[in-house]
Parts: structure tokens; C-alpha cells; sequence
């Protein structure tokens, strides 16, 4: 049996944007700015179009809106590691939700810490003409680097702080968490310090912040009395599974130092399997202050990293670039050390 359309409804889908100006009173440009949740009109104007939307029965075209020719794009590809991943989650929670509330869409993928990923994402989110990208980590292949650069639009670099960014850098001073951490155990009185981490194939920021831990030690004339590297994703499993391996091959280690927050709630549990006191036989830190980390009987000892608060200024610095608005080339996003009772 066929299905018609009413008339009535058929006239609604075929409303235009400038039909909706006209009812409101106001230019095409003036009820596109309303209708993006931009700025630059009043109260009663923005009640106005609303008014005519509601009254008209307009329904925005989005694909005309990333594509028109009276305006630019409104779309913005966003790339990182995994979607599978607690932290990342948060930070695009952020990014889609300030992009949005700017008149903004997403579309997202994930590189799996590979930059010819990266590149073959960046190809095809090319060819949809993005009004800007955000990518994660400092890494990318030449050809990405050619490709951002023949299209001249703007991009914003997330997670690892980069003092010489392709256009934009938001991110966390990875070298600096691990060198801070180091001279907090340091200053604990430890001396037999391991470290458990993961994604060995592909080093990624848990490396960089391996490597200010180091250092920190150094400074201290110390040495990692252990290391486990694993080529597992960091997790439960993982920070369970390398603290098993670091001490059946190293006798007397007296603290760990984990990759990210999930591996060291792992190996805290292995040490309470085999009978082990936390911090009183062995003291554990990680990063990132997840929230696993809240509900454990004993605090923690972390990094806190604002995850929410790098989204939303990674997109609110892509778009005030993208209006021409000024904006830092650098913004650091902070962390905090937090001393819980595993340290």
C-alpha cells in the first residue's frame, strides 16, 4: 500500500531558512545565527525566529548547514586513541557538548596510538570539508602534516602539552606528572621504586611521564630497581598481571609506580591477594585520578587531570580560532598530585 505525504506536512519539510527570516522580521544571517546558538542578536530577536520555527514547522537541514554556500562548515573531526577508553570518553563527553552549545557538530574516530590511523582518518574526514579537527597526541606522519597544511584549517592538539604545535596545543605536561610523582616517593623515603606500564608496542604519554619519573630519580642518584613494560592496553588485568611479574623477578621492591589510575587499582589487588600491606610492605601511585579510584577502603596516590575542563577548552579555542577570535597558541591544562594513603 503506497503512503502520501499530506500536503500539509510536505509544505513544513520544503520551509527554508530565509521563509523563517522573513516571518521573524530579521535577515537570512541574523536567523542562522540564532538557529547555530551563536551570538551577536537579542533576546527578543532569538524569541522571535525561535517564534517563526515553531510556527512554520522548519526543520534545519544539517547537511545544507555543514555545506551551504552561504555559510562555512560546521563540521569538526575529532581523533583519539580509543573510544573504549574511560578518560578519553570524558574528554569528548566535553568537546561534543561545548561544540554543540557553539553551533558545532562532531564526527569522531580513534587512531589506536597509530598515526597511519591518524592519516587515513584525517584523508576521509577531509573530503567532508571540517571547519577544523582536534587530534591527540604530538605524532602524526608527514603526510598528515602536509594534508593539515594544504587545507589551512584550523587544529587544536589535545593530551600532551606541545610547545611548538601544528596550529593550537591543549594538554597536560606529561614529563612534568612523572617527575613530580618521582620526587613525592622519593621524599616518602623510598628507595626500591618499579614502575608497571602498558602499550609497549606503542609508546604512547604513559612513556613521557616514565621518563620525568626517571629523572626525578636520577636527580636522587636512583635507579628503577625494576620495570615492566606490557604489551597489553592498561588496565585491571594489566597493573594485576605486571605487579605478579615485577615481584616474582625482583626481591625487595618497596613501591610501584604505575602507568594510569585502572593498572594500579590491578596491582593494589594483587598485593592484597598475596597477603601484602598497602603502604606498609609496598606503597602503589598512579595517574589520572579516575573515579575507580575514589571507592577504594585506602586513597589513591595520584595525578588528578581535569579531562572535562581540556575538552572544553581544546573546542572553545578550535572555534574562536575558526571566527578569527584571539586565542593562546599554548594553554596548559592542570593537574594535581594528589597524596592518598597508598604512598
Amino acid at each position: 500500500m503506497a503512503v502520501h505525504v499530506s500536503d500539509n506536512k510536505r509544505k513544513k519539510e520544503n520551509i527554508t531558512l530565509a521563509q523563517v527570516a522573513e516571518a521573524a522580521g530579521v535577515s537570512k544571517m541574523t536567523a542562522s545565527r540564532v538557529l547555530r546558538n551563536s551570538s551577536g542578536f537579542s533576546t527578543k530577536t532569538h524569541d522571535r525566529v525561535m517564534q517563526a520555527v515553531d510556527q512554520l514547522g522548519y526543520v534545519p537541514n544539517r547537511l545544507a548547514a555543514a555545506f551551504g554556500s552561504d555559510k562555512s562548515s560546521t563540521l569538526i573531526g575529532v581523533c583519539v586513541p580509543r573510544l573504549t577508553s574511560g578518560m578519553f570518553g570524558s574528554v569528548l563527553d566535553s568537546i561534543d557538548h561545548t561544540l554543540s552549545r557553539l553551533g558545532f557538530q562532531t564526527m569522531i574516530g580513534s587512531h589506536e596510538q597509530q598515526p597511519e590511523t591518524e592519516q587515513s582518518w584525517l584523508t576521509t574526514i577531509l573530503s567532508w570539508r571540517p571547519a577544523g579537527v582536534i587530534l591527540s597526541g604530538r605524532t602524526h606522519t608527514q603526510t598528515t602534516l602536509s594534508m593539515l597544511r594544504d587545507y589551512g584549517i584550523p587544529v587544536v592538539e589535545i593530551w600532551n602539552l606541545n610547545t611548538s604545535p601544528i596550529d593550537i596545543s591543549v594538554g597536560f605536561n606529561h614529563y612534568d606528572c612523572g617527575h613530580e610523582m618521582g620526587r613525592y616517593i622519593v621524599g616518602r623515603g623510598y628507595r626500591k621504586i618499579a614502575y608497571v606500564g602498558a602499550e609497549a608496542s606503542t609508546p604512547g604519554m604513559g612513556m613521557v611521564r616514565l621518563s620525568g619519573f626517571k629523572q626525578a630519580l636520577a636527580a636522587n642518584n636512583l635507579d628503577l630497581a625494576a620495570q615492566e613494560l606490557l604489551i597489553d592496553r592498561p588496565g585491571f588485568y594489566a597493573g594485576f598481571y605486571g605487579t605478579e611479574t615485577i615481584l616474582n623477578r625482583t626481591s625487595n621492591v618497596d613501591s610501584i609506580y604505575y602507568q594510569e589510575d585502572t593498572m594500579a587499582v590491578g596491582g593494589l589487588f594483587y598485593c592484597q591477594s598475596k597477603g601484602l600491606r598497602v603502604p606498609e610492605d609496598i606503597a602503589i601511585a598512579g595517574w589520572g585520578g579516575m573515579e575507580v579510584a575514589s571507592v577504594l577502603p585506602k586513597r589513591l596516590t595520584t595525578t588528578s587531570v581535569t579531562t572535562q575542563a581540556l575538552g572544553k577548552s581544546a573546542a572553545e579555542a578550535l572555534v574562536a580560532r575558526i571566527r578569527g577570535e584571539p586565542v593562546q597558541d599554548v594553554i596548559v591544562a592542570p593537574t594535581r598530585l594528589v597524596p592518598g594513603s597508598t604512598v
